[in-house]
């Protein structure tokens, strides 16, 4: 199927990728834009997840003040290089995240910040809620799991759909900008001020 220069020219204007990338993702999916985004993030998402590994010591601390000023937020994202450090859309990547974090009030960055009592303690108000059901043990331990999978949503941050794209997890919104720039980018910490709560 022939693709037009007009289509791929608008899907790398929505997704920021390559003009082949998306050519070849364009021809994949028929001409269908929708598809051939989907198509983009899942192998943006696999090339992600090889560089998720590597060293971010670059990056910034980026701040968010709601329009009332009473909620505050600090986020520090790290990348490899400061050349990605110094480009807008990273820096409008930090400025969303922390305009997520104030919103979303997530409490960790991800699941593997809870601490174990916190763990512990949900997992046993699950257990309590569902004491009654006289389910069986296996059947009892998965649904634990997906609770728990809910919780994690609650809690933390990279796990939170995205409130600009609620479609999206904020780490499948890291691995897109992952994918778009070739390096590692991880949420390191956050603050979030709220006037008169501790």
């Amino acid at each position: 199927m022939e693709i037009a220069a007009d289509m791929v020219k608008e899907l790398r204007q929505r997704t920021g990728i390559g003009m082949m990338e998306c050519k070849k993702a364009l021809q994949e999916s028929k001409g269908d834009m929708d598809k051939a985004i989907l198509i983009l993030r899942k192998k943006g998402y696999a090339r992600a997840k090889e560089k998720m590994s590597r060293e971010a010591a670059d990056g910034v601390v980026g701040s968010y003040i709601h329009l009332d000023g009473k909620i505050g937020v600090l986020v520090e994202v790290n990348c490899e290089s400061d050349f990605v450090a110094r480009n807008e859309e990273f820096k409008e990547l930090v400025k969303n995240i922390a305009m997520h974090i104030a919103a979303a009030n997530p409490q960790y960055v991800s699941s593997a910040e809870v601490p174990e009592n916190v763990l512990e303690q949900e997992k046993e108000v699950i257990r309590e809620q569902f004491k009654d059901s006289k389910k069986p043990a296996e059947i009892m331990e998965r649904i634990v799991q997906g609770k728990l999978r809910k919780f994690y949503e609650e809690v933390c941050l990279l796990d939170q759909p995205f409130i600009k794209d609620d479609k999206i997890s904020v780490k499948e919104l890291v691995a897109s900008y992952i994918a778009k720039f070739g390096e590692n980018i991880k949420i390191r910490r956050f603050a979030r001020f709220e006037l008169g709560k501790p």
